[in-house]
Parts: structure tokens; C-alpha cells; sequence
């Protein structure tokens, strides 16, 4: 199957949005860390050859891209910590990272490409959402990787002051020796503790 493309982007420039950001975010399923967002306006000339799904990619394809994208394309990394997902729940905090990384553009969009079935209330601009817009849309793609990258490379900083949970493994997703971990340590300040496992441990 082939990857994602500049089509969507293409068919906006003709509508004369030169500008077309595309946003995803990295982190909704996670017991521990921040929810992360990135939004990439490529730029056309410069497209990385390679880009895909952050899932699709190894490691090592994942962090070339990365250090290309930021090189050669307008972006901005946002994110929405522990406390904020507790405060306002998953959905309304990863909405919240990516409306923070369209703000913090240096260069603002014409048009915004939403991985996903909707668009965040507060966002401010035109935008279309696009399910597994990260396979499609090449803008999308990229905003895929910096996230992915951004966030895995914080869960491993993390993970040096609390080893015994394995982030810089498993990125703090609900793996088994995770919960194991969590059953035997306890939560730490960087645990979600509105999530169910976490949640469960407090109310112990």
C-alpha cells in the first residue's frame, strides 16, 4: 500500500491556501507523561522522501526523518502535562496540545489538516479532519514523526529518574511489566491518576 501523499495539500494550494499546516498527536493511550502535538507546514520543494505514519516507521527511520522535517519545513511541538489531562480528560487535553502547536507556528496557516474524525472547538482556523490522515497526508505524516520522536525521547528522560517502570521501553503505555511496576512502586508524579490502573492503585 503506498504512503501518504500531498495531495490533500496540493488541492488546497489550488484553492489558494499556500499555507496548509498538517497536526497529529502522540500520547492519548498512555498511563504516564504529557500528551504531545506537533503541526508541520512542509514546505513543497523540500518534502522528505520516506515520510508515513509514525507507527510505520522504525526507530532509526523515524529519527532521520525527524532532524529532516525540522530542517526543511515551519513547525511547532506543543504539548498538555499530566495535570491537565487529569483536569479535562484525554480527548479535551490532546485537543488542547494541538491548538497549542497551531498557535506557536511562526507562520500562521491558511488551512489545517487534523489527524482524526474532528476538529478541535478553539483552533481558530479552517480546518478538515482527516481519519488516518497520518497514512494519507504527507503534512500529517510529518506532524506524526515530530511527535512521536519528541515524546518517546522525553518518556526516556523520564524513565532515568524512575528506571523501574521501563519508559524508555514502553512510553509509558499500559504494558504488562509496566503495571507490574506500578503495582509494586506506586504512582509516580508523572502517572495520569484520572486513568483506571493508576486511579485503581490510589484508591487502594
Amino acid at each position: 500500500m503506498a504512503g501518504p501523499d500531498f495531495q490533500f495539500e496540493l488541492a488546497l494550494q489550488r484553492e489558494g491556501c499556500l499555507s496548509v499546516a498538517g497536526v497529529d498527536e502522540v500520547g492519548r493511550g498512555p498511563l504516564a507523561g504529557p500528551v504531545v502535538a506537533a503541526a508541520v507546514i512542509l514546505d513543497p520543494d523540500r518534502i522528505p522522501d520516506g515520510l508515513n505514519d509514525s507507527k510505520k516507521l522504525d526507530v532509526r527511520a523515524r529519527e532521520r526523518l525527524y532532524e529532516l522535517i525540522i530542517e526543511a519545513s515551519t513547525y511547532c511541538i506543543a504539548e498538555a502535562n499530566e495535570a491537565e489531562i487529569d483536569a479535562i480528560n484525554i480527548y479535551h487535553a490532546s485537543h488542547l496540545a494541538m491548538v497549542r502547536a497551531v498557535r506557536g507556528l511562526s507562520k500562521r496557516p491558511q488551512h489545517v489538516l487534523i489527524d482524526g474524525n474532528k476538529i478541535p472547538a478553539d483552533l481558530g482556523y479552517p480546518a478538515t479532519a482527516i481519519v488516518k490522515g497520518d497514512a494519507k497526508s504527507q503534512s500529517i505524516a510529518a506532524a506524526s514523526i515530530l511527535a512521536k520522536v519528541t515524546r518517546d525521547r522525553h518518556m526516556a528522560t523520564l524513565a532515568q529518574q524512575h528506571p523501574e517502570y521501563g519508559w524508555e521501553k514502553n512510553a509509558g503505555y499500559p504494558t504488562k511489566s509496566h503495571i507490574s511496576a506500578l503495582e509494586q512502586h506506586g504512582v509516580t508524579p508523572y502517572h495520569r491518576r484520572s486513568f483506571k490502573p493508576v486511579h485503581n492503585i490510589l484508591c487502594r
